[in-house]
């Protein structure tokens, strides 16, 4: 475990890198015995700052949802970070890419809540109850930590993501809002497009069998901590496609078909 002293140096130098636009090597390089637990400590002050600055939290993300990522990570479980309010943005138009250093773009839906979710104990069915409703969401990624080191070229691990805001840079919510039991959310497709050619197409059901799963997971992994999902907040349930790179001038589309499409370019 970390000493509370590291815990805020380290918390520091990715709200500085977020800033700066300058990404920093591996935490777990610089302290081989880190742990998933000093990865979140670090990522709880690094909110500390952003709050300080007057930001404010508009909700949570939840990554490492598949199967396949979780194996390439080495971990058994998902991991989360907070939605802070300058990391939404609006479909169908330009986003600033001197907002990210090396973004990428991953397809999700976002649950919007009309009631407060605390654990232990909250399943599936209560998510859904306590779901206003769900939306095509973007999420943009981004390395304030290098994804992969740059003279060795080994690529980070979860304790590194983990305090890098779970990778998390922004967020695109679009396309038809439904109620949870409107549809069956496990069969939301979607594909993704860049610059015109498609590059990914998923369905909803990779995330954990059903989406909803990971909120019911979060609120209840939160819950030791004193802290709850509330009313209004958005959640982003996690990926169901592999992330795409992006780079300045690229335009993507998202067909998620009887739900819409969320659209925008990196300018």
């Amino acid at each position: 475990m970390l000493d509370t002293a590291t815990i805020q140096s380290l918390a520091r130098e990715l709200y500085e890198a977020r800033k700066s636009r300058q990404p920093l090597r591996q935490f777990s390089r610089r302290f081989p015995d880190m742990t998933i637990e000093d990865g979140y400590s670090i990522q709880r002050e690094w909110v500390q700052l952003e709050l300080a600055d007057g930001r404010t939290i508009k909700g949570r993300k939840i990554g490492l949802t598949s199967r396949a990522m979780q194996i390439a990570s080495q971990i058994t479980e998902p991991d989360y970070a907070p939605l802070m309010d300058d990391m939404f943005f609006a479909q169908g138009g330009d986003i600033p890419f001197d907002r990210f250093i090396a973004p990428r773009v991953e397809v999700e839906l976002a649950f919007i809540l009309g009631k407060p979710l605390a654990g232990p104990g909250v399943s599936l069915f209560d998510v859904l109850a306590a779901t206003d409703y769900v939306t095509p969401a973007v999420e943009i990624i981004d390395a304030r930590i290098e994804q992969f080191d740059r003279d060795t070229r080994q690529m980070r691990k979860v304790f590194d993501t983990i305090s890098d805001f779970a990778a998390n840079a922004g967020i695109v919510l679009g396309g038809r809002p439904v109620r949870p039991l409107d549809v069956d959310l496990r069969w939301v497709g979607a594909m993704l497009f860049k610059n015109g050619v498609i590059e990914e197409t998923g369905l909803a059901a990779a995330v954990l069998n059903h989406p909803a799963t990971g909120v019911a997971w979060l609120a209840d992994k939160i819950a030791p901590y004193g802290e709850s999902l509330a009313a209004g907040q958005v959640v982003l349930a996690g990926s169901f496609t592999r992330p795409v790179a992006a780079a300045a001038g690229d335009s993507f589309h998202v067909d998620y078909g009887p739900l819409g499409a969320v659209s925008f370019r990196f300018a």
